[in-house]
């Protein structure tokens, strides 16, 4: 296959990263690549998709990342946390048969799936702040996106299903496979409901993830849905104002330097100084925007306000409100000074077992997961999925559609990926957001109800 051609396949069959924000897997594939990396660390408390699926398809996941390893002439790693025992042992039974691919185990800390992070532990490479990993020759894919080019490729199927954990306050913890579109409402009760009355929904990782309703629907980046009680920790740095978090800010940041002395890009060598942040917008300090225009390089990931800060302070939040004025006003970078690697980069790095601990999420990893495939009777499929431009509806209301059947694409030349049926049934509405599709036989109520 050529490379062109198989772009065009991944982008028919509607590949996106499935574990972040959903860029298109085939603008990700360049000539300058010289080594792939497969995610597998899955590194935030409680989501468990990743590891499980390289124990069930380690054969059709080592084929799809050999093949595509190799198409580029470049060498394939598969990044897998060191507790993920049964994970490594099914890669060790197979990968023999793939001399093209290596296994690089990961130590169990957060963030290590950070692409960025994953980079320097993997390859010793280090990515400038403010650029992606081809910059140093490296694309880095989701175990999910492998398997779903497997099924591309090998299969010729199209994204129609999404890998996911339930977890938390929900009386059956479950992996399931559903349909892209199906209703965070219809799992929640398959899985029998929560288990409290006054609980939140996290859509994604308790760290990264976002508050989210009853009435949302899977996408092709969820990750997993959490239940969680409305009083923990994670809920209330999410329910949080800007104006409370910046007042808190002013009164009793103690500019301690914990944040930046744990914040994982800072340590790579990068711009970003969460402290010095904190200190500029509590004091009002404008005579050196420098500690501002570093908000830019910020990941995002949480560890500042969610482990680091012992005042309970939101520098992440602070940070992101200010990152995100920025880019409205078109600032997307800065020529800011950078350092070297922090030789105490190791000895800060956070167990992931501590930030569960932390969190008081360590109950809910004891109960075990249920797994299987849950089949609703409807789904609502969005137009933005994922990083690129929104997708437009080539069906009408009342057509039949198989479950894989194209039913919108991208603006022509414009970045984005075809979306497909993700089961068989009638369009009941279209809509320049949405389509709705329900099965032949079914008379309930609307998913938005």
């Amino acid at each position: 296959m050529e490379i062109d051609a198989l772009k065009l396949s991944l982008l028919q069959a509607g590949i996106v990263g499935c574990g972040g924000a959903g860029f298109p897997s085939y603008a990700k594939l360049n000539e300058a690549v010289n080594a792939f990396i497969l995610n597998a660390a899955e590194c935030e408390p409680l989501i468990n998709v990743d590891k499980e699926l390289l124990i069930k398809y380690t054969v059709e996941i080592l084929k799809a990342f050999d093949f595509i390893s190799s198409m580029f002439s470049s060498k394939g790693y598969l990044a897998v946390k060191r507790s993920y025992k049964n994970t490594i042992n099914a890669i060790e039974s197979e990968i023999l048969g793939f001399p093209n691919l290596e296994i690089k185990i990961l130590e169990d800390v957060y963030p290590a799936g950070d692409e960025i992070s994953l980079c320097y532990d993997v390859l010793g490479r280090v990515i400038n702040q403010g650029q992606i990993p081809i910059s140093k020759g490296i694309i880095v894919y989701n175990v999910e996106t492998m398997l779903n080019f497997y099924n591309s490729i090998f299969n010729e199927q199209n994204v129609c299903d999404k890998y996911l954990t339930v977890a938390g306050e929900i009386e059956r913890p479950s992996l399931l496979k559903v349909p892209v579109g199906t209703s965070f409402k219809d799992i929640i009760d398959y899985c029998g409901g929560p288990t409290i009355d006054e609980y939140e929904i996290i859509s994604g990782g308790v760290m990264t993830g976002r508050l989210s309703n009853l009435y949302d629907t899977v996408t092709k980046t969820t990750k997993a849905i959490l239940l969680l009680n409305e009083e923990s920790e994670v809920i209330k740095k999410r329910k949080g104002t800007i104006s409370r978090d910046l007042a808190r800010a002013m009164s009793v940041c103690s500019q301690c330097q914990m944040c930046s002395d744990l914040c994982p890009r800072n340590l790579l060598g990068h711009a970003i100084k969460p402290h010095m942040f904190m200190r500029a917008v509590s004091n009002s300090i404008i005579n050196d925007v420098n500690p501002l225009l570093a908000s830019i390089y910020c990941c995002e990931c949480g560890v500042c306000e969610m482990y680091a800060c012992h005042q309970g302070l939101s520098p992440r939040r602070l940070i992101s409100f200010y990152k995100s004025s920025l880019r409205d006003k078109g600032v997307t970078k800065a020529d800011l000074p950078k350092d070297d690697v922090n030789r105490m980069r190791e000895d800060r790095k956070i167990p992931e077992n501590r930030l569960s601990m932390r969190l008081n999420l360590h109950k809910y990893e004891t109960k075990g997961y249920n797994e299987g495939f849950f089949l609703p009777k409807k789904v609502k499929l969005l137009m933005s999925q994922n990083i690129g431009a929104k997708n437009v509806p080539i069906v009408t209301e009342g057509t039949y559609v198989e479950k894989g059947d194209v039913i919108a694409k991208p603006p022509e030349n414009k970045l984005g990926v075809f979306l497909h049926a993700s089961f068989s049934g009638v369009v009941s509405r279209v809509c320049d957001d949405y389509i709705k599709i329900e099965s032949k036989d079914y008379a309930g109520g609307d998913i938005d109800e």
